[in-house]
């Protein structure tokens, strides 16, 4: 299983507009963070999380050419509104498996209404073919990629992390129900929600994301969904041993 960060950021981007801290004018190519995504590649099935606000970008930037299904955490604008530039994708395979959770999906057929009930000729659409998850239930795409939706809770908002096999994705988040925990057990990669080093009221920060690797003690953990506020080099030095930063084109996979 191969594992790309497409994007790390958080909602407002890395650099962030009219900011110059020193995250932000960092000539570190780390400290450049697209809205959060990531990309999953197993047993050839090709999988995105999220259509983030930059995915058009992303999309060129990594050369991707093909996509089997779409998974949506929740709909917040930096997680769906990406969505339209599926269309290149339909133009070249046809319509793309769309999964989110019932309350998701009550957004985004209001925000992309226009896909459901189509008001103009001419332009395109994009082909989606809607899936419902529910949390604790595994699906499977392909043969061998199992996909078992976890939920985790946004400070008030239910949000759907995924687990592929021993790999974890959990981003927006604030707490980890119980359920959830023994979910994300024995996992060779987490990557986790880890927004800054100061407590925020919906987001993990740096101190409660790593209890929560503690708790759950996976091979290794990337933190992910990250501000301005941390700087990469600088600020890996308060992580333990096999925690990182994420960053924008960091590939993971069972073997590295």
């Amino acid at each position: 299983m191969k594992l790309t960060f497409l994007g790390t950021g958080t909602s407002t981007g890395v650099p962030s507009i009219a900011c110059e801290c020193e995250t932000c004018i960092s000539d570190d190519p780390r400290d450049k963070r697209l809205r959060v995504s990531v990309l999953i590649e197993h047993a050839g099935q090709t999988v995105i999380v999220d259509t983030s606000t930059d995915f058009r970008q992303q999309a060129l930037r990594y050369g991707l050419k093909h996509l089997d299904a779409v998974l949506v955490t929740h709909c917040h604008a930096d997680h769906i509104f990406g969505l339209d530039d599926i269309r290149p994708l339909n133009f070249r395979h046809g319509a793309l498996g769309l999964y989110a959770n019932e309350r998701a999906w009550v957004d985004i057929r209001r925000i992309f209404s226009y896909v459901f009930e189509p008001t103009h000729f001419g332009g395109g659409l994009p082909q989606i073919v809607p899936h419902t998850v529910v949390a604790g239930a595994p699906f499977c795409l392909g043969r061998d990629l199992q996909i078992t939706p976890l939920e985790v809770i946004h400070g008030r908002l239910p949000v759907i992390a995924y687990r592929f096999n021993d790999f974890a994705y959990a981003t927006d988040l604030s707490e980890i129900p119980p359920a959830t925990m023994e979910g994300l057990l024995d996992l060779q990669v987490l990557v986790l929600d880890c927004l800054r080093i100061r407590p925020h009221a919906t987001h993990l920060w740096l101190e409660r994301a790593l209890e929560y690797v503690e708790e759950l003690k996976p091979k290794r953990t990337y933190f992910t969904h990250i501000t301005h506020e941390v700087k990469h080099e600088r600020d890996s030095k308060l992580l333990p041993d096999r925690v990182e930063w994420a960053y924008d084109g960091l590939v993971v996979n069972n073997k590295s």
